[in-house]
């Protein structure tokens, strides 16, 4: 089988398998969007959705984050991996979103990435999520299942995102993330894969190499 078709059956078969999901991150606003994902940061969305209604319910706008004490934003966000780092980021951010960008959050991946606690990641998934845009955002599930599919074989995020916007056709990036965060919370998980059931097994190199061929 050619690689090109390989991959648009995976593809393909991703597609019937999760349809078009959304970020599993509870927000009703771009900028709740935005500190979500910044709280995503090495923490589980699970965690994040348990945080984020109280402190969402005590700022309700950029104005209120702006304005905000560092210490009971981090009271708030305490049980999120490296809250003071994000109790810093999530304000000055909002510093910067009110001094800079008339109190609206930037809608494209540049203006993003100059706020503080928002890298490349961050920035596609709020311009994917909350503006409409094509882009894949690369986090650790992302990055691990699509080097085992072989649609990437970069050693770093921004090879592997690269890689991928080559590899997968620019409608599909939104969606292709959120399929491959998917597969690799269910099924591509990082120590203990499920191979032996995963519908992609007869397409997997990595399976073949890793699983297979040892046994």
């Amino acid at each position: 089988m050619k690689e090109a078709v390989r991959r648009s059956t995976i593809l393909e078969r991703l597609l019937t398998k999760y349809g078009s999901p959304e970020t599993e991150l509870h927000y009703s606003t771009t900028l709740e969007l935005l500190i979500a994902t910044i709280l995503s940061a090495q923490c589980t969305d699970v965690r994040v959705n348990l945080i984020t209604p109280s402190l969402f319910a005590k700022y309700p706008s950029v104005v209120d984050y702006a304005e905000a004490d560092l210490a009971d934003i981090a009271r708030l966000i305490k049980t999120c991996g490296l809250y003071r780092n994000k109790s810093r980021f999530i304000v000055e951010a909002c510093q910067k979103i009110v001094s800079e960008f008339g109190g609206e959050v930037p809608s494209t991946r540049k203006e993003l990435e100059t706020l503080p606690g928002v890298g490349r990641k961050t920035a596609n998934v709020v311009i994917a999520n909350a503006f409409g845009q094509d882009a894949i955002a690369v986090d650790t599930h992302v990055f691990r299942v699509t080097r085992r599919l072989g649609f990437a074989e970069g050693q770093d995020v921004w090879q592997v995102e690269q890689e991928l916007m080559k590899t997968i056709p620019q409608k599909q990036w939104s969606d292709a993330h959120h399929w491959f965060i998917l597969h690799g919370r269910q099924v591509c998980k990082a120590r203990k894969p499920l191979c032996e059931s995963c519908h992609l097994l007869d397409l997997c190199h990595w399976a073949d190499k890793e699983l297979y061929i040892q046994n």
